[in-house]
């Protein structure tokens, strides 16, 4: 990502957090917005170029979204419009970043890192699915209604959204990156980030809140708790954020053990 992105995205994250009225049909606005200009390379590139007079870019966005959006959305497209973008599908990305943001706002109570992850689980269980969301063939709008109709009920409205949404965005991605991304995404706005944490059972409402403190304590921030329960660890914990791992888990002590008495 090129410095200029890096200053786009914080300034679009900035004008989000300072806009009024931010909504689930904010959210979907966005989202439509980044399909519209990820649909049309022509206009996607002349909003993304900055050495463009930026009263024209601006105008375009007025005369394009004007009609059919709000218009604290059209302010935040004209708002990213307006910032130096390192290539038009970096602009895309920034507005669909966006969206995911401004579902995060628009539903706090909504536990969206979980419902989003545990997605992405069944998804991963299921190869056939995970094949029907992903393959090049079928229509981008096919695949966002298939989503609906598994997720609506199950979960928030917000996580229905964002994954309906970025899944007819895929951009060469696989369906569950998408969805990580969307799920560090939603944990940065809530200024948190996400472990994922494997135990041979479940996790008592006690055990997560220790986890939780110790974790948050660690790392200098509020963190969330994905759980997954996977009986090969025998015992313990495994814990991943980001990069980092906390393996201390039976099953790794014994590998850790015969690897010693093997020599």
């Amino acid at each position: 990502m090129g410095s200029a992105t890096t200053q786009a995205r914080n300034a679009l994250t900035a004008a989000l957090d300072a806009a009024t009225g931010v909504d689930l049909g904010v959210a979907t606005e966005l989202f439509g917005a980044a399909r519209a200009l990820d649909g049309s390379p022509q206009l996607a590139a002349a909003l993304a170029d900055s050495s463009a007079d930026a009263d024209i870019r601006f105008t375009v966005v007025a005369d394009v979204f004007g009609p059919v959006f709000r218009p604290v959305t059209v302010e935040l497209v004209t708002a990213a419009v307006g910032r130096r973008w390192s290539s038009a599908s970096d602009l895309v990305e920034g507005l669909e970043e966006a969206a995911v943001r401004a579902a995060a706002i628009a539903r706090p109570d909504a536990d969206l890192e979980r419902e989003l992850f545990q997605f992405s689980r069944t998804i991963a269980a299921n190869p056939e699915l995970e094949l029907a969301l992903g393959s090049r063939l079928g229509r981008a709008q096919a695949k966002g209604e298939l989503v609906e109709t598994l997720l609506t009920g199950q979960v928030s409205d917000a996580a229905v959204l964002i994954a309906s949404a970025t899944i007819q965005q895929p951009r060469e991605r696989r369906v569950r990156d998408l969805l990580d991304r969307a799920i560090r995404i939603v944990a940065d706005q809530r200024s948190e980030i996400v472990a994922t944490v494997v135990s041979a059972t479940p996790l008592s409402t006690a055990q997560q809140e220790r986890l939780i403190t110790s974790l948050s304590a660690r790392y200098g921030t509020r963190v969330a708790l994905n759980l997954v329960v996977d009986p090969s660890v025998v015992g313990g914990l495994r814990v991943q954020i980001a990069d980092d791992v906390i393996d201390a888990s039976v099953a790794s002590r014994i590998h850790d053990l015969r690897q010693r008495l093997a020599g």
